[in-house]
């Protein structure tokens, strides 16, 4: 027969082990929200569905079937319209991007989804296409200017002819050079815009934010014309 362990404890019931499991995955980050913190979205959806229900409900009784029918195809709209939206494609067009899906974009593709996401921010873009280099050059509605060079991979070097920044600098209005890059900059890139003294440099950090949905300004401490 066999004896019983005075150190090991009593049985972990099933129930028991997969309430610890949970509760170590949640600590983790790795299991789902916890009801009480779907409950208020699910409280606002009922909410929501029980108005509807009831102004359809009275509708019905002060003017017959045509306000429930116009409803419906009202409410069936918003959901196809809304549905549309939310699809890749049309999300990217509208210029906004997971991290994802831009390291899979070549350097073509980078500069056509930084072309929509000026575009987004109200800046009038012109894509100038070139086999490995393409550049963009933007004016935004207060007559400021950005030329726009892409770097797929590496940094850019000290050396590299970006649009000449002695153009700019006598110009009428304010003109900037950025460079933009997925990658990381080094300190010797950032001592060269500095040199430049009209370059700002935009890493991968960075430009997933903008992706994301936030201004360009706001991706600049100070900002970007500061």
């Amino acid at each position: 027969m066999a004896r019983l362990s005075w150190t090991s404890g009593p049985p972990r019931s099933s129930f028991s082990s997969r309430r610890h499991t949970v509760r170590r995955l949640r600590d983790q980050g790795l299991y789902g929200p916890r009801f009480r913190d779907v409950l208020p979205g699910l409280a606002g959806a009922v909410l929501v569905v029980c108005a509807v229900v009831a102004g359809l409900a009275v509708g019905y009784r002060v003017a017959g079937p045509v306000v429930p029918v116009a409803g419906l195809g009202l409410l069936s709209l918003v959901v196809a319209v809304e549905i549309r939206r939310r699809r890749p494609g049309a999300r990217r067009r509208r210029g906004r991007y997971t991290a994802d899906e831009l390291r899979e974009l070549d350097v073509q593709g980078l500069a056509l989804a930084v072309a929509r996401m000026l575009r987004r921010d109200g800046w009038r873009v012109r894509l100038l296409p070139a086999p490995d280099r393409p550049r963009l050059y933007a004016r935004d509605p207060a007559g400021r200017q950005l030329d726009v060079a892409f770097r797929p991979v590496a940094e850019p070097l000290p050396d590299e002819a970006l649009p000449d920044p002695h153009s700019r600098r006598g110009a009428a209005v304010p003109r900037l050079q950025l460079v933009v890059h997925r990658g990381a900059f080094r300190e010797r890139d950032i001592r060269w815009a500095q040199r430049q003294g009209d370059t700002r440099l935009l890493d991968g950090s960075a430009l997933a934010r903008w992706a994301a949905g936030a201004g360009l300004n706001e991706l600049f401490d100070p900002g970007l014309w500061d």
